[in-house]
């Protein structure tokens, strides 16, 4: 199996969260070995943020990092475990409201689109929208 970089990398539709998270030098932590669970925007979720935002998130790494961390969280968390926990704790260190109703899960705003896409190292839930952590969301 791939790890959770190349497996994100063959899907084919995160590639803006790739570059995001190359430019914020968080690359390695998708390819290291611990167990994550990466909330994975597509990159149509990054097409639909308000013009300018990821140009200016791309300029401003220690934001860029906080950003891409909210989107990481320890340990190997499936679809099973979302529908009994209310909330994650992510790498960025604050923590990712969970809901689910009616058979749909929610992280935040963003409908988790696809669940459990697996890799060695953790496992992919792909959402339609990117997540920001309130800090720097309020900026």
């Amino acid at each position: 199996m791939a790890d959770l970089l190349e497996t994100a990398l063959s899907a084919g539709n995160f590639n803006t969260l790739v570059k995001a998270a190359k430019a914020a030098n968080l690359l390695e932590i998708l390819k290291s070995p611990g167990s994550f669970t990466v909330f994975a925007p597509t990159d149509e979720a990054f097409a639909n943020l308000p013009e300018g935002t990821l140009d200016s998130l791309l300029k401003d790494i220690p934001k860029l990092q906080k950003v891409v961390a909210y989107h990481v969280a320890s340990g190997d968390v499936r679809s099973d475990d979302l529908l009994q926990i209310n909330e994650a704790e992510t790498l960025e260190g604050s923590i990712v409201g969970i809901e689910s109703a009616d058979g749909k899960i929610k992280v935040n705003n963003a409908n988790i689109l696809k669940t459990d896409i697996l890799a060695d190292n953790g496992v992919i839930h792909v959402i339609d929208a990117v997540l920001m952590p309130a800090m720097v969301a309020g900026s």
